[in-house]
């Protein structure tokens, strides 16, 4: 059974930094995009970063140059590195690849 489960969330100070983690089981991933999507209140999901099977990364306009996606090369785990937070980036972060999703994981940033 896959599951991909989501950790490392929290309440962060803006400016502050927080680190996401991911941690699929039940198969690899290897040749697949794994990635971060978010959900804040009141909008609608959307991608945060993605890296694919090739290693090539995608990010929202939004957090590049503060939040930084790296995986494993089996893809059984992926991060998010996220600095310089700031209140527009309080939401629940969700791990996904091909149609497998976490739980996710909630992000509040306080001013």
């Amino acid at each position: 059974q896959v599951q991909l489960v989501e950790s490392g969330g929290g309440l962060v100070q803006a400016g502050g930094s927080l680190r996401l983690s991911c941690a699929a089981s039940g198969r690899t991933f290897g040749s697949y995009a794994m990635g971060w999507y978010r959900r804040a209140p009141g909008k609608q999901r959307e991608l945060v970063a993605q890296i694919d099977g090739g290693g090539r990364i995608t990010y929202v306009d939004s957090v590049k140059g503060r939040f930084t996606i790296a995986d494993d090369n089996d893809k059984l785990a992926v991060t998010l590195q996220m600095n310089n937070l700031s209140a527009e980036d309080r939401a629940v972060y969700y791990c996904n690849v091909i149609n497998f999703w976490g739980k996710g994981t909630q992000v509040t940033v306080s001013s």
